[in-house]
């Protein structure tokens, strides 16, 4: 059994090297992971991979990298095209690796 999927508002916002790479006041949130709606990514700065991984729950994930100025930045997003039953809230939702990526909610 999943996590729950929980429908969030306010400010969240995901940059890298201060370029805002998506942007929303109202998202999903999930094992502490921020999934912002498809429209609120700006799409110009991913590019789609070839990594995909399985979770029980939640299903295939599709991984995007990153291009922000001169870096790149390796399957630093991820999304649920065609998410399980009970994580169908995150369908086709992004979310960053916190790592790569800052994400921020206020």
């Amino acid at each position: 059994m999943g996590k729950p999927v929980v429908p969030r508002t306010g400010h969240a916002t995901a940059r890298i090297n201060g370029t805002v790479v998506a942007e929303a006041t109202e998202w999903r949130e999930t094992e502490g992971n921020v999934y912002f709606p498809p429209e609120s990514v700006k799409k110009e700065y991913l590019s789609g991979t070839d990594l995909t991984t399985y979770c029980p729950w939640k299903g295939d994930a599709s991984y995007y990298s990153i291009d922000v100025g001169s870096a790149k930045h390796e399957n630093a997003a991820w999304y649920y095209k065609e998410p399980l039953a009970g994580a169908v809230d995150l369908r086709d939702h992004v979310a960053f690796y916190k790592t790569k990526v800052e994400v921020t909610v206020e």
